[in-house]
């Protein structure tokens, strides 16, 4: 028996290592492409439209495939998905890496956005399956942690691949990490975590869920056109008939009664969509700002944006320590305050606002997020059946995608209205500033309606 405990622990211990390991690759890819943005745009003549949609379509595609990864992940393997997913983003970032036009680097894009939903639906399903409910939360911090280090390096990273060796490096550096992996998991991993029962595919529920995604973006990118209105019709109808096919099915991609049987599952759940929407445009928006309107090189306007991602990273395993021994409903909701703060301070941005005015601002919504995440992420998988961790942990993943999928949509909108057909240039710094100011309100409110929802939630096990 101490044999197998010890066996137990060390596996618990190298799963979360992976995890980890993957946890950084994946951040460190999305978010260093953002850094790149500017050279990309030039060396392939893109408009400001075809750049905003280079994150969205990432976020779209993770969207999209996240609940069917979760739950194909419980069905043949947990391991065996993950490390497809690796092995597609791998494949994914060589082909964006090569690609000679916009159109095609956004179509790799979209494959990326489904490798990420492989990694991310099954990574923290793969921690609470072989690491004890006690410990669970110290692990999720871990994860967590290595999320934001993966953001933290980025912005530096992407700054120094760009004015190193160009656009194309940001892309191409992945492949090898990616593949040394890969080898590591075949080596020494161990095991699969799956059900013991298969169930059979949705595939019209996944169906349903990809319209109501594609049909909400499309829409928001296009409006006011009554064409764009019509799609948001639809987006809600497709959420509707999803809703109503997943509670009516024998199988469904996710079990709604989850959502009714735990108030601290599905309002931590909609906490972290409304958290995530605020925070994924903030990125994108402060790369453009730094570089178009202070001037800034790709690796000074990285290591300016690493602040935030920085302060996440060191919070993170800290508040997963915290939610282990207090009420993670408290400490989340001290890190939504804070965040809030944060953004009310950085929306006084001007041309003419200092450098350390912004770190600042940066610093505060960093400390916030890395309060807030952990305890939250540990109140979700501690709300579900140990039979379900695959699904939960595909749904938490779902609210930070879809909170990332509806904050790029409507900053997608903003652009559009602003700065429209136009390349990003000197003259068009007035447009971006207003595109700025409108985003931080947007955010600013969805974080006050999050504060509210996680200090209602009740307490964990409720």
């Amino acid at each position: 028996m101490p044999d197998s405990v010890a066996e137990k622990s060390v596996l618990a211990k190298f799963a979360l290592i992976i995890v980890c390991l993957g946890s950084i690759i994946g951040p460190l890819g999305m978010a260093s492409v953002n850094i790149a943005i500017p050279d990309m745009a030039a060396d392939l003549h893109a408009n400001a439209k075809m750049v905003s949609w280079l994150p969205t379509l990432f976020i779209l595609s993770s969207v999209v495939f996240m609940l069917p990864a979760g739950k194909l992940a419980d069905n043949y393997g947990r391991k065996r998905i993950y490390s497809y997913g690796l092995a597609l983003n791998a494949f994914s970032s060589l082909m964006c890496g090569v690609s000679g036009s916009m159109e095609w680097v956004l179509f790799w894009r979209f494959v990326q956005g489904l490798a990420s939903s492989m990694i991310f639906a099954t990574g923290i399903a793969i921690i609470t399956s072989v690491t004890p409910s006690h410990k669970r939360g110290a692990a999720l911090g871990m994860a967590s942690a290595c999320i934001y280090i993966g953001l933290t390096i980025a912005p530096a990273v992407g700054g120094w691949l760009t004015e190193l060796w160009g656009w194309r490096s940001v892309f191409l550096f992945q492949v090898p990490i990616v593949i040394a992996l890969l080898v590591l998991i075949k080596m020494r991993l161990s095991g699969e975590w799956k059900n013991d029962d298969k169930t059979k595919f949705d595939w019209w529920g996944t169906g349903i869920f990809a319209l109501f995604a594609s049909s909400l973006v499309y829409g928001l990118s296009i409006l006011p056109q009554i064409l764009g209105v019509g799609m948001l019709v639809l987006s809600a109808a497709s959420l509707g008939m999803f809703v109503l096919h997943q509670s009516r099915s024998r199988k469904p991609l996710i079990r709604v009664q989850m959502f009714r049987d735990s108030r601290v599952f599905s309002m931590s759940l909609s906490t972290s969509l409304l958290m995530y929407a605020s925070n994924f445009p903030l990125v994108f928006l402060i790369s453009l700002y730094l570089q178009y309107v202070k001037g800034f090189t790709p690796s000074h306007a990285g290591q300016i944006i690493l602040l935030q991602a920085l302060s996440m990273a060191i919070l993170a395993p800290i508040s997963g320590k915290l939610a282990d021994k207090l009420e993670a409903r408290l400490i989340s909701t001290l890190g939504c305050v804070i965040v809030g703060i944060g953004l009310a301070v950085l929306s006084m941005i001007s041309t003419e606002t200092s450098i350390l005015y912004i770190a600042i601002s940066l610093l505060l919504i960093g400390i916030g997020f890395g309060l807030f995440s952990t305890p939250n992420n540990n109140a979700i998988m501690g709300a579900v059946k140990p039979d379900e961790v695959g699904v939960a942990s595909a749904s938490l993943n779902l609210s930070r995608t879809i909170g990332n999928l509806f904050g790029m949509s409507l900053v997608n909108l903003m652009v559009h209205f602003y700065i429209g057909d136009a390349q990003f240039s000197a003259e068009q710094n007035p447009a971006l500033i207003e595109t700025f100011d409108m985003a931080l309100m947007m955010s600013l409110s969805f974080v006050l309606v999050a504060s509210v929802l996680s200090a209602l939630r009740g307490k964990s096990g409720a």
